[in-house]
């Protein structure tokens, strides 16, 4: 069992969350007029106000001695300096090298980290030019007009999540497409929008196996193949991967065939040529100004003091939230369209890497980690889970992201970010009601008791920059949660048992297998498949 919840610090936060439980958010406030300015920082773009949160400064300090006595930095500094801190696969975890020089020249197999990523990088400017200045492609020629981009998981969200964010549309690239889900319902959609004889297909999976991936990407191939033929087909297809040679079965030649070094784990790999789609929809100059707006974020974690160090700020209200307030959930709600898929991309970022029950030595846990991460755009957000927020019977601590740039109604949006969590805050009460001359019997129903937690996030701008500084600090907090946790971020084996047995199941569900070593749901769920039972 993990001593964790017996050491002196946790003890401490424990005893000042017993101490402040009954201290309401307006009580804090009332308390220190500096309070404000006190829970808030900025750095690389980005300025947090904490102040919504329900932590005294004494019970701040006692997080912070926390993370201290759980050598926080000190883990920092490793993964930094290339130590194998994934220890279950016995791996270091650079994808800081990927955006920040003093990381680069880090060795790996007796090869400076830097050279690998500047010729990928290199390479990957020749096929973004190639793409954006309407070269003819190949031997076959042809110039593109239309990139489909095939992954899942870390292959796809963060992509996705940059292209919707960085793509305006004045653009002069190519149309963007993304591929993911193995239904053919999502295949079919996309491919209506390709033009085939003018489409580049880029098959981006770490291993070269996911089924989801080679499903979908034979399936762009024949598409491709029915508009120019096999062979200029294959000569349409880019490969990144960790496996060059399975890639090169599957007909990809070598100039086609990108890195994916395993020092990089998926969900950390938007920055090495996973992001190929983002430059190729913005070009590679911005692609590389979302990257240098990341390592603006990793210097901040690496020199800035723990006190004001914002990833660990972060990270410290959730362990708060999660271990002390028991909160299972945490809502992210960005107040901008082209953020609109953020809330997965830090679904997958925070569940993947913190979904753990046991410490980074195997010992079972006997405290929570990873909640539950959810959300949707706002304002849309309000008008479909807001009311949960604000009268629930569950209290769940609010992300609010607010971006700070001209053009449109951007007032009206900052109002309804600002505007909803000082709602979230104060409430109603029932004298309030009174005095605004609302029925007795009626008051009940709308009284909102406030003291409902949230943490504003404000961005200078959605810039590539910028953009790269969000994301890169959310990765950061991650880290930070899993080392007081103690446990491993950078491993996902409950993901690669799914995909086993989902792997396992294809040729049973066809007729080309028995069904008799499964489970008796499983079986008869399959026999029901196979014989369209459904009565």
């Amino acid at each position: 069992m993990s001593s964790l919840t017996g050491t002196p610090a946790w003890r401490d936060a424990a005893g000042h969350h017993e101490a402040t439980a009954g201290i309401t958010l307006e009580e804090l406030f009332a308390a220190d007029p500096e309070r404000a300015a006190r829970f808030t920082r900025s750095a690389a773009g980005i300025t947090i106000d904490q102040s919504k949160t329900h932590l005294t400064p004494a019970a701040m300090a006692s997080m912070f001695d926390l993370a201290h006595q759980e050598d926080v930095l000190g883990w920092r500094d490793r993964m930094l300096a290339g130590e194998r801190i994934n220890s279950t696969e016995d791996r270091p975890a650079l994808h800081m090298a990927l955006r920040t020089p003093e990381a680069g020249r880090l060795k790996i197999s007796g090869e400076r980290v830097d050279a690998a990523v500047d010729a990928a990088r290199a390479r990957m400017r020749e096929l973004v030019d190639t793409v954006r200045l309407g070269r003819p492609w190949g031997a076959y020629g042809g110039v593109i007009t239309d990139v489909l981009h095939i992954g899942i998981g870390g292959s796809d969200l963060g992509p996705r999540l940059a292209c919707e964010a960085l793509t305006a549309p004045a653009d002069d690239g190519p149309r963007v497409h993304f591929i993911a889900n193995i239904d053919p319902a999502e295949r079919d959609a996309v491919f209506a929008r390709l033009d085939p004889a003018h489409t580049l297909v880029i098959v981006a999976s770490k291993t070269f196996s996911t089924l989801e991936t080679l499903a979908n990407a034979r399936a762009a191939r024949d598409l491709l193949a029915s508009a120019l033929g096999e062979t200029a087909a294959g000569e349409r297809c880019i490969a990144i991967t960790g496996r060059a040679d399975r890639a090169r079965a599957w007909g990809v030649a070598d100039e086609r065939i990108l890195p994916l070094w395993d020092w990089v784990g998926g969900r950390y790999s938007l920055w090495s040529p996973i992001g190929l789609p983002v430059a190729m929809a913005v070009g590679m100059d911005r692609f590389e100004a979302l990257c240098a707006g990341a390592a603006a974020m990793d210097r901040h974690f690496r020199d800035a003091p723990a006190e004001d160090n914002l990833p660990l700020r972060l990270a410290l209200v959730d362990i708060w939230y999660t271990n002390f307030k028991a909160a299972g959930c945490r809502v992210v709600v960005p107040y901008a369209h082209r953020l609109r898929s953020l809330p997965h991309y830090l679904q997958q970022l925070e569940m993947e890497s913190n979904g753990k029950s046991v410490d980074r030595y195997g010992h079972p846990l006997d405290y929570a980690t990873a909640p539950a991460i959810w959300g949707q755009e706002g304002t849309n957000g309000q008008h479909a889970f807001f009311q949960w927020l604000h009268q629930g019977s569950w209290c769940a601590p609010c992300d609010i992201i607010a971006v700070r740039e001209p053009g449109g109604d951007r007032d009206a949006l900052a109002a309804n970010a600002f505007g909803q969590a000082a709602a979230l805050l104060g409430g109603r009460d029932q004298e309030t009601l009174r005095r605004a001359g609302v029925p007795e019997s009626l008051r009940p129903h709308r009284t909102m008791q406030g003291d409902r937690p949230t943490t504003t996030l404000l961005l200078e701008g959605l810039t590539p920059e910028t953009l790269g500084s969000l994301l890169a600090l959310h990765e950061h907090r991650v880290f930070c949660q899993a080392m007081i946790w103690r446990i491993n971020p950078f491993d996902q084996w409950g993901v690669e048992l799914g995909k086993e047995r989902a792997d396992a199941l294809v040729p049973v569900l066809r007729g080309e297998g028995d069904a008799a070593g499964w489970d008796a749901s499983t079986r008869g769920l399959v026999a029901r498949w196979r014989g369209g039972e459904f009565l």
